[in-house]
């Protein structure tokens, strides 16, 4: 019997999870099947229940229902405690709902594997304070960093994130407007470049053997990435970051972890042609 899955969100339709994870399942020869569902803005709560009542193994959430599932799910990993937001649900052999965050380890698997950008003893910059960042926190910090700045808009926010995850390495928080020192890896985690913007970075920031990477992606770079990369840096933007996080749902469910690169590779040549 197929084995049902699927990503909720609403907006849906832009969603290239189904075109992932049916490329991960034929890779690996698993019998899936894979939906993308719209779901009504208040209720993610019976759409889910129905949807593992009528059979389904696990689900993808995304915007903007990741607290709902975090609410929903019976159990919770460690990184979807320390994200305060689920991605993925997969039912148990009991019955029960786990939840988990895989986009941080997603982020983690890009920048290490498929970029081969060192983490552990390089000093990082985390632009943003949301929920992106949020989720990235304790997965780079497993890397071992020599120094994770978080930096906001807002510098309470920045401190605060600080403040609940500095045991787990050596942090700092701030401003947009002073940094200690360079830094080997900037890491946008804001939502400016949803908007097309830029966050507002003094240039000394970025440089000549800096890595700088966007978590949004799209077919061109980022406002973000282009002033990074006129600076010398070199620059990734998030499309990596999306098929890790899947290969980990991919991982949960299934116990198999598929490979990331000829699905990567065949995803970006579509972005090219579009």
């Amino acid at each position: 019997m197929t084995d049902q899955y699927a990503v909720v969100g609403n907006p849906i339709a832009h969603s290239l999870s189904p075109q992932i994870h049916r490329a991960f399942a034929a890779q690996i020869g698993e019998d899936i099947r894979y939906d993308k569902l719209l779901a009504e803005k208040d209720g993610f709560a019976d759409f889910a229940r129905l949807f593992f009542a009528s059979g389904g193994r696990g689900l993808n959430i995304t915007v903007p229902f990741k607290l709902d599932a975090y609410g929903f799910a019976d159990a919770l990993t460690e990184r979807a405690r320390a994200a305060g937001a689920v991605n993925t649900l997969k039912k148990r052999d009991d019955g029960s709902l786990l939840g988990d965050n895989t986009d941080g380890a997603g982020l983690v698997a890009d920048l290490r594997d498929n970029l081969g950008w060192s983490i552990g003893g390089r000093k990082v910059l985390l632009l943003g304070a949301g929920g992106a960042a949020r989720g990235a926190l304790l997965p780079l910090l497993d890397e071992k960093p020599q120094l994770l700045h978080v930096a906001n808009r807002t510098f309470a926010k920045a401190e605060q994130l600080v403040a609940e995850f500095s045991a787990r390495g050596p942090m700092s928080a701030g401003g947009l407007e002073l940094f200690p020192g360079d830094f080997d890896l900037i890491i946008n985690a804001s939502s400016a470049s949803l908007g097309g913007e830029l966050p507002p970075l003094p240039d000394s920031v970025v440089g000549p053997g800096c890595c700088a990477y966007d978590m949004v992606y799209g077919a061109e770079p980022t406002a973000f990435m282009a002033w990074a990369s006129a600076r010398g840096a070199e620059v990734a933007d998030g499309l990596g970051m999306l098929v890790g996080q899947a290969a980990e749902s991919f991982y949960l469910w299934r116990g198999v972890r598929p490979e990331v690169a000829p699905v990567l590779a065949g995803l970006r040549a579509r972005l090219g042609e579009e």
